[in-house]
């Protein structure tokens, strides 16, 4: 590309930031040097000037100008090798899929996105859900590796786009469903309780922040007692208004009951021991939130099968739930 180029945003492209953009057109340009031609004007969107976290819609055209042989090269492509073994798992995890989502009902111990000690993950799996798109899914949000249930997966840019804005303005409702190590009191409220991580950006764990805390980040999230047995075990409904790392597992260990499972945060009184398995018990039960077509989208997943053991066992009716937000203002 010796001369300046006028390149329209696609339909696929609407609601993508420029940056993104540039990403996806040119990978091998730095964020520097895109920083420097947006400065100096010679980057524009329909003739004016931008940022580089400007929203993009379709049919607006975007001024590029030379870039050199080197960063206009095409990225490498990382090769990504699929068992069928895999590819025929992570389809077995999708319970709905149309043109612009797929949502997974994701198992307990499974990571989303690999990491130093972390081969085997979902990210890695993701070119299995391609189906009859253009492209892979896109992760929009996260669970941790032993939280199971709901998650959305976006199979373009403007989905993604516009599924980040849902998060963004908080226009999603998440229920999470846990086993708890003894009963809330009251049995019914909100836990308003900043949190901080400890030992840098990668820290594992959050803690309750000191109100001096520069790095505290506000943490919220409704919970409703749906059924207990006797005063040893209770099965809570969690509503997170904020999507702070480890929130509702560090929540529930503050108000003094530790989710099952989770050593943690609630240490050796987190595994009550008998027949209850000493596994997470916590589970991205369903998701309302706006469908990138427009409308609002709603589902739920199945508990694992360590959960629905646990139900069994003590009892508890997956129907009793539906209404336990119940006079509980959001």
């Amino acid at each position: 590309m010796k001369e300046v180029s006028q390149i329209a945003v696609s339909a696929d492209e609407d609601g993508i930031r420029l940056d993104r953009w540039f990403k996806r057109h040119f990978p091998m340009l730095t964020h520097g040097r895109l920083e420097k031609l947006l400065r100096t004007g010679q980057v524009r969107v329909d003739g004016a000037r931008a940022k580089a976290n400007a929203r993009l819609d379709q049919g607006q055209i975007v001024r590029v100008p030379p870039l050199g042989e080197d960063a206009e090269k095409p990225a490498p492509r990382a090769e990504r090798a699929i068992s069928d073994k895999d590819a025929a798992f992570v389809r077995s995890l999708v319970i709905h899929k149309d043109k612009s989502i797929i949502v997974l009902n994701k198992p307990s111990g499974l990571a989303v996105q690999g990491g130093t000690k972390t081969e085997r993950h979902l990210d890695g799996m993701l070119d299995a859900l391609t189906f009859d798109a253009a492209e892979r899914p896109r992760l929009v949000h996260r669970l941790d590796r032993d939280t199971s249930g709901v998650l959305v997966l976006a199979r373009a840019a403007k989905a993604a786009a516009a599924l980040a804005r849902a998060f963004k303005q908080k226009d999603a409702r998440k229920i999470y469903w846990a086993l708890v190590v003894g009963v809330p009191t009251p049995r019914q409220g909100t836990i308003d309780l900043a949190l901080t991580k400890q030992g840098g950006p990668r820290a594992e764990r959050v803690f309750a922040a000191d109100k001096d805390d520069e790095d505290a980040r506000n943490a919220v999230t409704h919970f409703s007692t749906v059924a207990t047995a006797s005063y040893k075990l209770a099965w809570l409904a969690l509503m997170p208004l904020t999507g702070r790392t480890h929130q509702i597992r560090a929540h529930a260990a503050a108000i003094g009951t530790p989710i099952v499972g989770d050593g943690k945060y609630g240490g050796v009184n987190a595994h009550p021991g008998g027949e209850i398995a000493r596994r997470l018990h916590l589970h991205a039960r369903s998701i309302d939130i706006a469908h990138p077509d427009g409308g609002r989208f709603f589902i739920e997943a199945e508990l694992p099968p360590h959960m629905k053991a646990s139900w069994k066992l003590l009892g508890f009716d997956e129907r009793d739930a539906e209404n336990a937000f119940e006079g509980l203002d959001e």
